[in-house]
């Protein structure tokens, strides 16, 4: 059967599943709605988180990245891994044991304010916006290669699903469907990656093979530095980001990891504190497989990039090339006439035109895999960019329905209305995710970026604070979320959308770029946060009462109400 019958099969398999299980699962409860209830075993709670985790920029979208940035694209891997560490060990146990389930909800209880209920609401509304835009763009990217369909029709089609399974089910339909996707993006993942390093190193482990020798006896990464020095570009093991706006980009990949909304939910899910440490040690095993396979498969499929289109005249290309220039995503220009694809670093003379966010879909088409592999691979990046998608709807859907309604305009709404406002908010926000992702502000995993160091400057301050600081008040936790994303928001968009010719290295502040910029909006936060903290009154004995018995973890073995 050819690429596209099996994607349909694979594909439609995959949705039927999903579909299944938001039929099966429906929330009748705000309780269910929001938390799933908050009885979800540690270890599907691990494996949703995972999947909630790993979006369309850790199975798309990163390992392009790498592929091309080489060293430079370590930031990636860098950042969202040790921010996982950072969010499992440092917030999570402590969110848990406060009892409550949204971020805005924690920032309003703790700093006993509605109006930083209110910022909070807002930061959370902005970097799920951001981040859901990057997923929808994966969906259709995927859905324009492999059911030859415009992007925006596959947009379109994953809003549909997504739409389905997240209003219909909430966070419990969204829970046991993100298990069913962790086990499919996972294989799709490994299958592909197995194949190719066996090819190309003959060893079956990945990350074995991507250090490994090939057939010649030369090391993999050697062969690659030479191609890349050949072809003009830095060497693949070395790259050339300065290190300070690498430094930036990790740290603030890392922080936003923290900060992030629609993963901080998920240890609502489970019924005890205890549970939600587990649950975070379970996601980070289930995370640690995809994220230590992606460097290999970004070495295994810029090799076979690199030695099948150099050099090679344009009409002796093969078939999977021709099927994705139809889609936009890669192309030939031939700018010295002579029928061959010339691949340089220099812009003026290079002539193939490649899309980063294809590498990994396209990665089993270059090394000829057979077509239930690419099929799979195509079913992994909608399982991954439709988990997150889900999670951050739930989120927007949270922050509109309780955070707003429940908690400030309507406090008397029935628990029914609230559960239809939370269906409307979400179906509201799948519209304008489908926008963004037609028109994304860039490719999916600089999208994503971009949500990272908003959350980063927003949100990790005010939560590390709030648990750690009996003495951080609403004042300054007001002045320093409005000061950390209105810096970072200004300069993203600066760079991005109002002037982006000016978005080079050379205009950059302090030589940042808009992806790492989040870092510096994350300590404005702090430093703005502890000026105006000691201008102004301390919290309450309550207050502070409140922050000291969530600090230590007594009582892990209990269940602590969750309050709606």
């Amino acid at each position: 059967m050819d690429v596209q019958t099996w994607t349909y099969i694979i594909v439609g398999i995959t949705f039927a599943i999903y579909i299944g299980i938001a039929i099966w699962s429906r929330a009748g409860s705000t309780g269910e709605f929001y938390v799933a209830g908050g009885g979800v075993h540690p270890l599907a709670n691990g494996m949703a988180t995972a999947a909630d985790w790993m979006s369309a920029a850790s199975f798309i979208s990163m390992a392009g990245l790498i592929s091309f940035m080489g060293y430079d694209g370590s930031v990636y891997l860098l950042g969202w891994t040790g921010g996982y560490v950072l969010l499992a060990l440092l917030l999570a146990p402590y969110l848990r044991k406060f009892g409550k389930f949204t971020v805005p909800d924690f920032v309003g209880d703790r700093y006993y304010s509605q109006t930083a209920r209110t910022v909070a609401v807002f930061c959370a509304l902005f970097v799920s916006f951001t981040y859901v835009a990057g997923q929808m763009r994966g969906v259709g990217v995927v859905f324009s290669r492999f059911l030859e369909v415009p992007v925006n029709y596959g947009v379109i089609i994953g809003m549909f699903i997504v739409f389905f399974y997240a209003v219909l089910g909430g966070m419990k339909g969204i829970t046991y469907t993100q298990v069913a996707q962790y086990c499919i993006l996972i294989f799709a993942f490994m299958v592909p990656a197995i194949f190719i390093s066996i090819m190309l190193t003959d060893n079956p482990i990945p990350q074995l093979g991507f250090g490994g020798k090939l057939a010649d006896g030369t090391y993999l990464l050697d062969k690659l530095d030479g191609l890349h020095e050949e072809l003009g570009f830095a060497k693949y093991t070395e790259g050339s980001k300065g290190m300070w706006d690498i430094f930036c980009i990790t740290g603030a990949l890392m922080v936003g990891t923290a900060g992030l909304p629609h993963v901080i939910v998920r240890f609502f899910t489970v019924p005890k504190v205890k549970d939600a440490r587990l649950s975070a040690g379970y996601a980070l095993v289930f995370i640690a497989i995809l994220y230590t396979t992606a460097p290999a498969i970004s070495v295994f499929a810029r090799t076979n990039l690199i030695n099948t289109v150099k050099d090679t005249p344009y009409d002796q290309l093969p078939k999977w090339f021709g099927d994705w220039e139809e889609t936009g995503l890669i192309g030939f220009d031939d700018k010295n006439g002579d029928g061959k694809v010339q691949y340089v670093a220099d812009a003026e003379r290079n002539e193939l035109i490649i899309d980063k966010d294809i590498m990994v879909l396209a990665n089993p088409e270059i090394a000829q895999l057979p077509n239930w592999v690419i099929a799979l691979v195509a079913a992994g990046g909608l399982a991954a960019a439709l988990s997150t998608a889900a999670g951050l709807l739930l989120v927007i859907s949270a922050s509109v329905s309780h955070d707003l309604i429940k908690k400030q305009l309507n406090p008397n709404i029935s628990e029914k209305s609230e559960l239809i406002v939370a269906r409307v908010a979400a179906g509201f926000a799948v519209l304008v995710a489908g926008y963004f992702g037609v028109n994304p502000p860039d490719y999916v995993a600089a999208t994503v970026a971009f949500a990272f160091g908003l959350a980063a400057s927003s949100f990790f301050p005010v939560i590390i604070m709030g648990i750690f600081s009996k003495r951080m008040n609403k004042e300054g936790a007001i002045a320093g979320m409005i000061t950390g994303i209105v810096f970072t928001s200004a300069y993203i968009i600066n760079f991005k959308f109002l002037d982006p010719a000016s978005n080079v290295s050379e205009n950059w502040w302090f030589g940042i770029s808009p992806e790492g910029i989040g870092f510096i909006g994350m300590l404005l936060n702090f430093i703005v946060s502890w000026v105006v903290m000691q201008f102004t009154p301390a919290p309450a004995q309550d207050i502070r009462d409140m922050v000291e018995s969530i600090r230590y973890p007594r009582g892990a073995d209990e269940a602590h109400e969750i309050e709606f």
